[in-house]
């Protein structure tokens, strides 16, 4: 159901069960999350610097496997708050960079989880949404959070109301994701960027992805979000990819970084 592989110092973690959509249930919810601890402990080894999400098949994933839900003696709190939001925070906060690659249906928990990855490519054709009208419920997994963030009240509510889907096109154009591709190049154009990340220098990706969210979290304003700036790259100067990237620069070479942030 969710299989992890470790080569070049790339994690990816792939859902596989096309046959339902990669759909996830709470044994996929569980296997999900300690593909994420597996991934986390080699990244502290310095055998990850960088993860990708994705889907098999025709779908990324189409939220909640609700095949075998009794609705009359169904917990939804317990599968959002014990097992989604949970997974999501620990997806939010890996030590790396973080991509996923979309395509297709990207509904329900399969939404959130591309909401909580730090760079989203979608294929042109994927679809978005909130289908919960149709089921009596309402959008989960932090979709009101993003969706209001980043489309507005207005249009939050009408695909809330409407159950209408956007394409991974109209979505990109709006805001919510980085880059929509044809489907045949996603994942080839997606391994291509995250395998360049990966040798990158990586501690200062992940610098500035603890101080995007803080950005956010805290609602910083210019001048605060500057202190903070001036303060990581204080930290950074520190590092050993630091004095290799000015050395490089300086020598009119590539840089090797190794990933390393001084702490």
């Amino acid at each position: 159901m969710i299989s992890l592989s470790i080569a070049n110092n790339i994690a990816e973690v792939v859902l596989d069960a096309p046959h339902k959509l990669n759909s996830l249930d709470e044994q996929a919810l569980a296997e999900l999350s300690r593909a994420y601890d597996d991934a986390a402990a080699a990244a502290a080894r310095g055998k990850v610097r960088a993860l990708l999400l994705r889907g098999e098949g025709r779908a990324f994933c189409a939220g909640r496997d609700i095949q075998n839900v009794t609705p009359e003696s169904d917990d939804a709190e317990a599968y959002l708050a014990g097992l989604v939001q949970p997974l999501l925070k620990k997806m939010s906060a890996f030590p790396a960079p973080t991509f996923a690659a979309a395509q297709g249906a990207c509904l329900g928990v399969g939404l959130g989880l591309l909401l909580a990855t730090d760079v989203v490519y979608v294929a042109e054709n994927a679809k978005f949404g909130s289908p919960f009208a149709k089921l009596g419920a309402t959008l989960d997994s932090g979709g009101h959070w993003y969706f209001t963030e980043r489309l507005g009240m207005h249009r939050t509510l009408d695909l809330i109301y409407t159950a209408e889907l956007m394409s991974g096109a109209e979505a990109v154009a709006q805001g919510m994701f980085s880059r929509a591709m044809p489907a045949d190049e996603l994942l080839p154009s997606t391994r291509e960027i995250v395998t360049r990340v990966a040798a990158g220098a990586t501690g200062a990706f992940t610098a500035s992805k603890e101080l995007v969210a803080h950005i956010r979290d805290q609602r910083l304003g210019l001048w605060d979000a500057l202190a903070e700036e001036n303060a990581e790259q204080a930290r950074l100067c520190k590092s050993e990819d630091y004095a290799e990237g000015f050395r490089a620069f300086q020598e009119k070479r590539s840089p090797v970084f190794n990933g390393t942030l001084a702490r």
